[in-house]
């Protein structure tokens, strides 16, 4: 029998056979995790009705993590398996928690179709500018000029900006918060989980191993100090103004909280609507 002292405070959320875990010093996912873990305690959800989906890559490790029905899926994918949860059980709390190489790159045609029909579930993206756990190479969120193993000279290459993509394709909810800012982080994905349809948070978070070092920005507290000193928060600010410069000011906060029709209101709208129709036939033009 444990004393109060020996317990863990997140280890109800927590698989703690699986402790310590293998990000290094200085990563922001172990922080973003705490994030989650502390608006579900916020939230009192049913843990048996939320499920947490990840994907391939360093962030992709939290599924394995986390104490509730979770998914560790292939590279790019998670959205998609997230979808078919969703579909398959409406009433389940279905969270999208991996990194901007997964979701944005490979699996970025699958984040747009997923806001553009608007289905219900959460996608936290971690961005730490860098493909980290494959080697450091450059990634769609890298900077202009940052340096990767494959930009040796500087990345050439205009970087997504996740939030004005999210808002284009139609998510309902969009925000953007570092590791550094636990409790907004904490207090927004409170607000993600609880909001009808395809809501995004992007975390920023420190790359000590390969972004930091590669460009000589020092270890993750060094980052830290830079979200600290840097990060200036504009609640609805217009997504075309959210662009990430190398090493320049970045705007954080809480850009789009607006309403649309769920995937599966729609559907279940027009299931009910169908059944009081006659079958209508294609519209063939005789030739």
């Amino acid at each position: 029998m444990k004393s109060k002292k020996e317990i863990h405070p997140m280890e109800s959320l927590l698989r703690m056979d699986r402790i310590p875990h293998i990000w290094c010093p200085g990563c922001g996912i172990g922080t973003a995790v705490t994030a989650f873990t502390a608006a579900l305690d916020k939230l009192k959800v049913d843990l048996n009705k939320i499920c947490v989906v990840s994907g391939i890559g360093c962030t992709g490790r939290v599924a394995g993590y986390v104490k509730l029905d979770s998914f560790h899926t292939t590279h790019g994918r998670p959205i998609a398996f997230a979808t078919g949860l969703k579909l398959g059980n409406p009433e389940m709390k279905v969270v999208v928690f991996s990194g901007d190489g997964d979701i944005i790159a490979i699996g970025g045609n699958h984040f747009m179709h997923a806001a553009r029909r608007n289905i219900d579930i959460t996608v936290i993206c971690l961005n730490n500018f860098i493909y980290a756990m494959t080697g450091g190479q450059v990634a769609p969120t890298t900077p202009l000029t940052a340096y990767a193993t494959t930009s040796p000279y500087g990345n050439i290459e205009p970087p997504y900006n996740i939030p004005q993509l999210a808002e284009a394709c139609g998510a309902v909810y969009v925000a953007r918060w570092t590791a550094l800012h636990v409790r907004r982080l904490t207090n927004s994905i409170v607000e993600a989980i609880q909001k009808p349809g395809f809501s995004v948070i992007e975390v920023i978070s420190p790359c000590a191993q390969y972004y930091s070092r590669i460009n000589r920005l020092g270890d993750g507290l060094d980052m830290m100090k830079f979200y600290h000193d840097n990060a200036v928060i504009k609640h609805n600010e217009p997504t075309e103004n959210l662009d990430i410069d190398y090493q320049k000011e970045i705007i954080i906060g809480k850009f789009i909280d607006r309403e649309r029709p769920t995937y599966t209101e729609v559907y279940n709208k027009w299931l009910s609507d169908a059944k009081h129709q006659t079958p209508k036939s294609p519209r063939i033009q005789n030739t």
